[in-house]
């Protein structure tokens, strides 16, 4: 017996419009029922480009801004990726991108790397373990392409990532601290040839190798932002994000990472907030408050200097 789905409609979100029902049976995207918008939307659109990876692989990115943007390189953008464990990144409606960035002048990119889930099994097994560095190219084709239409430059370009998010901020920033002028790396990753000794490490050599191994090994080395920061490198002034009680990836990573650029003498902004676990807010007013301090960063770094 098959079964059938009754439903006449689906839930549809996109970067401009927040959560609504739309009609499928007339296979129109015929918005039916929303919740309420958030931030002002008139004047901003949403387009799809491809850059072209090291391996010449097309990676999509959706790029959210004005209309009549100057195609003079001087946007204040925010690029953004995740690029693991399968997971996909899809267009999200953010009332905190909307109205802390969009509204105020900024572009918002999100790219689809190698790693997450938006190709299926395939595209996620392309960066798995050694083959990682097929994501951080990746991103930084997207960078590259972003520049090269134009759309923005290395002083007005920033970059922001979260957990696996926050490794490939980490590595983006010890790789290509030329490409960028604000990195906000959260709950990140970053020493990855201790990674299985701390929190739930362990249970993710399936994605990233193990370090005891002499080949993974080597490349984890190879690619760990924690140590390949080197003396005499201009790095652009990263904001490090953590909280004391995150269980799954632990603190430890953007405290060593921290202590080691305060060690070297490099300017960073650090913020630990105590509650909160991964997600490094436990309320609203946490999360308000992580939002204002990311994007009052990211406003100084790429917006002021215009």
């Amino acid at each position: 017996m098959r079964a059938i789905n009754c439903s006449s409609s689906h839930k549809v979100s996109s970067n401009l419009r927040p959560l609504f029902r739309a009609d499928a049976a007339s296979g129109k995207v015929e918005k039916i029922k929303s919740a309420p918008e958030r931030f002002d939307a008139e004047g901003l659109q949403v387009q799809q480009f491809f850059a072209t990876s090291k391996d010449g692989t097309k990676v999509p990115y959706f790029l959210v801004a004005r209309k009549d943007v100057k195609l003079d390189g001087t946007s204040p953008t925010i690029l953004q990726a995740y690029g693991g464990f399968g997971i996909p990144m899809l267009p999200n409606y953010s009332p905190a991108i909307g109205k802390l960035w969009l509204e105020k002048g900024g572009a918002y990119a999100l790219a689809n790397i190698r790693g997450g889930g938006e190709f299926g099994p395939k595209w996620h097994e392309a960066a798995l373990k050694t083959h990682r560095q097929r994501a951080y190219d990746d991103f930084q084709a997207v960078a590259q392409d972003l520049i090269a239409r134009k759309i923005t430059s290395t002083p007005h370009l920033g970059i922001m990532g979260s957990s696996n998010g926050g490794l490939l901020m980490g590595v983006q920033l010890t790789e290509r601290p030329d490409l960028w002028n604000a990195v906000v790396i959260q709950v990140p990753l970053l020493d990855m040839v201790n990674f299985t000794h701390m929190s739930a490490g362990a249970s993710w050599q399936g994605e990233y190798g193990n370090p005891e191994d002499p080949v993974e090994g080597a490349f984890l080395r190879s690619i760990s932002p924690y140590h390949n920061v080197r003396a005499g490198v201009a790095y652009p002034e990263p904001f490090f994000e953590t909280s004391t009680t995150d269980d799954r990836v632990g603190p430890v990573h953007a405290r060593k990472m921290a202590a080691l650029f305060e060690d070297m003498g490099l300017p960073f902004y650090y913020y630990e907030n105590i509650e909160g676990g991964h997600a490094a807010a436990a309320n609203l007013q946490e999360r308000a408050r992580r939002d204002a301090l990311e994007f009052t960063y990211m406003s100084q770094k790429l917006m002021d200097n215009k």
